[in-house]
């Protein structure tokens, strides 16, 4: 697990743009608006080192229908995956390492807004970034850090700051 999380990498956002435009081609004249989401979206933090991309569509059938071009690509079609209203893929290289997670949702839907609030919110706010890499480099110290001990543990704070993220999202759309 010591590498399981890792510190910024500055090359993330190019490889996030790599695989937006290709899901872009996949999904051909379908619209599907893209977004770097995640930790790796967020500088100056510890990551697992998995682009997340989130995709909003007009409707899920879209993602649907575009899913046989995603796996073409790589992509395995896991499904909502305990979210309602989510398609979820992940991708990975030929050495089985996983390295893109896709999570599409229906313009409209609040998980976008969550995801978009919370990456804004550390992006912005220096401080919580920093906490909450602190956080994350503590849950994967130790003898056995684990897969569960660290999502459990990311949890309790995402809980508390998701709502003022979210929140100070609302205020800034307002401006």
């Amino acid at each position: 697990m010591s590498a399981f999380v890792v510190p910024h990498d500055p090359d993330w956002k190019e490889a996030f743009f790599t695989e937006a435009s290709e899901i872009e081609v996949a999904f051909g004249p379908s619209p599907i608006k893209r977004h770097h989401i995640g930790s790796t979206a967020i500088p100056g933090i510890l990551a697992k080192p998995i682009i997340d991309l989130l995709g909003e569509v007009h409707d899920l059938a879209l993602a649907d229908a575009n899913a046989r071009a995603l796996e073409e690509r790589g992509y395995e079609i896991i499904g909502a995956y305990g979210i309602e209203g989510r398609r979820y893929l992940r991708r990975t290289d030929g050495s089985g390492r996983r390295t893109h997670h896709l999570h599409i949702f229906e313009v409209g839907s609040p998980h976008i807004e969550r995801h978009l609030a919370f990456r804004d919110y550390l992006t912005t706010h220096a401080d919580i970034a920093a906490d909450y890499s602190s956080l994350k480099a503590k849950l994967t110290s130790g003898d056995v850090p684990s897969w569960n001990g660290y999502v459990g543990g990311k949890d309790p704070y995402v809980r508390v700051v998701e709502p003022r993220a979210i929140e100070w999202y609302r205020q800034l759309r307002k401006k």
